[in-house]
């Protein structure tokens, strides 16, 4: 359901103390998201840090859950999955898969602003399956093809 150019996501608290998403400022494209835990991220270490929340997402939409940029850049801290996806269909607890690329250990405490979350629609496709693709000027390539060098992985 949307109202006035904003789509309406039905968000419920899993425990008193957690924390509605929220945009910053007008014009931010993400909410923030807060942790509800306390715990210490060590480098090259993952965890899923709750939000004690969880929403209901209309169909046709998504919740995308994204890195924000100064955990990044200051800490090395960032999102795992990015973006990861809260599907309309899901009702339970969202959580953030953070990983501290960084070298030093990274506290998470109540309260702390940990990723942002973007309401995003979506379009599904029909897949079809055929035995020959249309042509095109790039063709197969993929990885590497435009310059860039990168090392192929076979099992």
């Amino acid at each position: 359901m949307t109202l006035d150019s904003q789509t309406i996501v039905k968000v419920k608290r899993l425990i008193p103390e957690a924390k509605l998403p929220k945009y910053e400022h007008p014009g931010d494209s993400g909410a923030d998201l807060v942790a509800v835990a306390d715990c210490t991220l060590q480098p090259m270490q993952w965890l899923a840090v709750p939000t004690g929340i969880s929403a209901e997402v209309p169909m046709g939409f998504e919740l995308q859950v994204r890195p924000r940029s100064g955990l990044a850049m200051k800490h090395g801290v960032t999102v795992l999955n990015t973006p990861g996806t809260v599907d309309a269909g899901y009702r339970g607890e969202i959580k953030v898969i953070l990983v501290n690329l960084g070298a030093q250990p990274f506290p998470i405490t109540p309260g702390m602003k940990i990723a942002q979350l973007v309401v995003a629609p979506v379009v599904r496709g029909l897949f079809q399956e055929v035995d020959e693709l249309t042509a095109s000027q790039r063709g197969s390539g993929g990885f590497g093809s435009t310059g860039i060098a990168y090392v192929e992985v076979n099992d």
